[in-house]
């Protein structure tokens, strides 16, 4: 039997086509979640809720979140990726509308865990689609990371835009004299100025799923059974579990993650707090804050567009991942020796450094991805995806809590240093390439597509 021509197997798209598609979905899928990060605590502050009751329907994004990733990833790689990125982008419309228009406790939580849920089925389908289609036109060989660049940019970048939107939209509905009581004199009180950031994020996910549907052409798959879903889905979860356990490579890529995750953790906790210090009062500290934030996606966004040129520069994939978290850790040492200054070398040192978190990380990312996609196929890619999401997500929460518990001053920062610092040094030394690409839903998975019994991922 003749295999089918490659254009076939890529939806007949080239690399820049693909490339260019993907990137869109990337930046409109974030966009919202930029809307949403100015106001959202500020909102539910107005709906009446206290500090512990704003910390329950946060953590309840969290744990949904974390609950699915796994599930979601292998269900991807199992009913195929468009199907499950337009699910996000509906149960985030959905979400969205809950958080924006919701006045109570429970719908705000219901909304968060929502929110969650689109969180967790967008981990790995858009990227997984992009390396499937870039690979069938390109083969195995193909450029990658300019792509992947190229997706994490326009994620930072939507991120950066939307915290502008997200922060200055109530504050210029604020202006009018009576523009409060007039939003809710027509909206039976449902709709805030701080709503509107929100209620914005709903009509950019239609448009992410309207992209999605139109632009994101898989080729066709055995139609998917429920018997198929629930025996191929555990498969996938099952082998993406073990892939640390059996490639040296992808171990160090999940510990990586991980590394991440703990400074993560550490930036995000410590510092609107330093900021404030920084600021002389709570409320300079907040905007402070607010612009550092939108700096550091930015500067994510500015190394991972240069992280094509790093690895060139530096020769390797490994060692520019090397790079990235090294320049990363030293901003974070660079953040703790601020703590013992005050004044505007203080907050020149700190601004410094807290753009070198965001630049190595931004600049380590698409290598680390390159890496992982020439060591897993199309069978198990997003659930590969998935396993690195929740290994960042899950060691910034516990080390969330380990930064919280230390004393005050340069020791919780340095905690976050180490951790960078030494997920760097797993990458001195080169890794051994492997035999060849083995797929990370083992096989059990191909099972799941549908009565023919045959995998529906695209051939690489």
């Amino acid at each position: 039997m003749t295999p089918p021509p490659r254009a076939a197997l890529s939806g007949g798209l080239g690399e820049r086509a693909a490339r260019r598609r993907f990137v869109a979905a990337s930046f409109l899928f974030w966009l919202p979640v930029g809307l949403t990060m100015a106001p959202m605590v500020l909102l539910f502050t107005e709906r009446g809720l206290g500090l512990t009751a704003v910390a329950a329907v946060l953590a309840a994004h969290s744990l949904t979140a974390a609950a699915l990733e796994l599930p979601t990833g292998g269900l991807s790689d199992v009913i195929g990726r468009r199907t499950v990125l337009a699910c996000a982008g509906v149960v985030d419309v959905g979400a969205l509308l809950l958080i924006g228009l919701g006045t109570t406790a429970w719908v705000l939580a219901l909304g968060m865990a929502l929110m969650g849920a689109a969180r967790a089925l967008s981990s790995g389908p858009a990227e997984a689609w992009y390396v499937d289609t870039v690979q069938a036109h390109s083969g195995p060989d193909a450029d990658l990371r300019t792509g992947l660049a190229r997706g994490s940019a326009a994620q930072a970048a939507a991120l950066a835009l939307g915290t502008l939107a997200g922060g200055a939209l109530p504050w210029l509905l604020g202006l009018g004299p009576d523009t409060a009581a007039r939003l809710g004199a027509y909206t039976a009180e449902l709709v805030l100025p701080l709503s509107v950031p929100v209620l914005v994020g709903v009509l950019v996910e239609i448009a992410f799923v309207v992209h999605v549907l139109a632009a994101l052409r898989e080729p066709p798959r055995p139609t998917a059974t429920l018997r198929g879903v629930l025996r191929g889905v555990p498969g996938a979860i099952g082998a993406g579990m073990r892939l640390g356990a059996r490639d040296t490579l992808i171990r160090r890529i999940l510990l990586t993650a991980a590394a991440a995750g703990t400074a993560l953790a550490a930036v995000e906790l410590l510092s609107p707090g330093r900021a404030a210090g920084l600021a002389g009062t709570p409320e300079s500290g907040a905007v402070l804050f607010a612009g550092l934030a939108t700096a550091g996606f930015v500067c994510s966004a500015l190394g991972s567009h240069a992280a094509p040129l790093l690895a060139r520069l530096a020769g390797s994939s490994e060692r520019a991942v090397l790079a990235g978290l090294a320049t990363g850790g030293t901003g974070l040492l660079l953040l703790a020796v601020t703590v013992f200054s005050t004044g505007a070398p203080a907050l020149t040192a700190a601004a410094t450094g807290y753009a070198l978190v965001h630049l190595g990380l931004g600049a380590a990312g698409p290598s680390e991805n390159d890496l992982l996609h020439r060591r897993v196929d199309s069978a198990g890619r997003a659930t590969a995806l998935s396993v690195q999401s929740l290994a960042l997500q899950l060691v910034a929460a516990t080390g969330g809590l380990l930064i919280g518990a230390l004393p005050a001053g340069p020791l919780p920062w340095l905690l976050g240093a180490a951790a960078l610092l030494a997920g760097a040094a797993l990458w001195t030394r080169r890794t051994a390439p492997a035999p060849g690409i083995q797929a990370a839903a083992g096989p059990a998975a191909p099972v799941a597509t549908g009565a023919t019994g045959h995998g529906g991922g695209v051939p690489g």
